[in-house]
């Protein structure tokens, strides 16, 4: 159970997902970062292939997902962090659920993400730290925040 609803935590690194799985997480990064957020990006950016994809899904459709990629031999970089639902707490899940997978099966010191300004709060409550100066990325104001892990 995640936030009262039935729904299945997946980490899986990119060989090992299959294409339904793949095409959903494709699918809910388009529905938030291009049509929620009305941004025109790159989303395909060649990170995926080298990437744990940490997700929940219910009856065959991803909720909310995340990947993370070594950036360097201690550092991990979380991106691509997106719920379908918001308010009900599945964020929050998400991301405690994705610094534990990394932890596991990546095993950085750190772990570091591009947030948007908006969502800073979000990263400090499980305690990311401002890192950068903020900077524009697709137009939209991004900082860089990190997360020590040993």
């Amino acid at each position: 159970m995640i936030c009262g609803v039935s729904m299945k935590t997946v980490s899986k690194f990119f060989d090992e997902l299959t294409t339904a799985e793949l095409y959903e997480i494709l699918r809910i990064r388009s529905e938030i970062f291009v049509v929620e957020q009305d941004c025109v990006y790159q989303d395909l950016d060649g990170k995926d292939y080298k990437s744990l994809h940490v997700f929940f899904e219910e009856n065959g459709k991803v909720q909310a997902c995340l990947r993370s990629f070594m950036k360097d031999q201690e550092t991990a970089q979380m991106g691509r962090v997106a719920t379908l639902v918001h308010g009900k707490g599945l964020g929050r899940e998400l991301l405690r659920t994705g610094i534990e997978q990394i932890r596991i099966k990546q095993n950085p010191k750190q772990i570091l993400i591009e947030a948007q300004c908006y969502a800073t709060g979000y990263y400090e409550r499980e305690g990311f730290q401002v890192c950068s100066d903020e900077f524009l990325e697709d137009g939209i104001p991004h900082v860089q925040m990190i997360l020590k892990l040993q």
